[in-house]
């Protein structure tokens, strides 16, 4: 059976995917597709501040937003087909016989490699859902003022794919039998989450003042 890649899926195709028994989509890519979805929000916010007098001074910058943006939706999108592409063999490593050493060796072996590559995906969501932050910031102060809100909205759920993303790291990290490299991943995790969060509540606080 062909596979469907998430982006030739229907929104009710998608939804009924990630309600379904199917191990995929799963959290990861739910959490790449939020963010995709916040970014979209912000390039309405963008495109709505282009061509208008009042904001002349900044469109060129923020023509430049729009074309960042624009890439990194497409990144998430593919993220959130690569966190499933990344499942099933580690699904399959699970389920590897253990009955003889050489077994358990390979086993492990191989239950490490899955184990860091699914732990990367989700890594990768949480970078570029920082990025995307980076634009939003841009966006709180320049956009137009007439869709800041929309700038809140898209802020919020750019934090949960962050907050999301996380778990998925530490599903994974929790298995791996090199507590080292465990431990590096999450660390560097935790950066990402409280560098990103914070950022992320400083905008949505610069949006509420705006709209109150």
């Amino acid at each position: 059976m062909e596979k469907v890649m998430l982006e030739q899926q229907t929104i009710q195709e998608f939804l009924s995917a990630l309600s379904s028994k199917a191990p995929v989509p799963g959290g990861g890519g739910a959490s790449a597709i939020a963010g995709a979805i916040g970014n979209g929000l912000g390039q309405m916010v963008g495109n709505l501040t282009i061509g208008k007098k009042k904001y002349a001074q900044v469109e060129e910058e923020i023509l430049q937003l729009l074309n960042k943006m624009e890439a990194l939706q497409k990144e998430l999108v593919s993220l959130a087909n690569q966190d499933a592409e990344v499942f099933a063999p580690l699904a399959a490593a699970y389920g590897l016989p253990t009955r003889t050493e050489e077994e358990k060796v390979y086993k492990t072996k191989i239950m490490e490699e899955n184990l860091l590559a699914a732990s990367q995906v989700p890594i990768q969501i949480m970078e570029k859902s920082i990025e995307m932050l980076s634009a939003f910031a841009i966006l709180a102060e320049k956009g137009s003022r007439m869709a800041v809100s929309d700038v809140g909205v898209g802020v919020q759920l750019i934090r949960s794919a962050l907050l999301s993303a996380v778990m998925n790291v530490y599903i994974n990290t929790k298995s791996m039998k090199n507590r080292e490299k465990a431990q590096e991943l999450n660390q560097y995790a935790d950066e990402l989450v409280a560098n990103g969060t914070k950022q992320a509540d400083q905008i949505y606080d610069t949006v509420l003042k705006a709209l109150k």
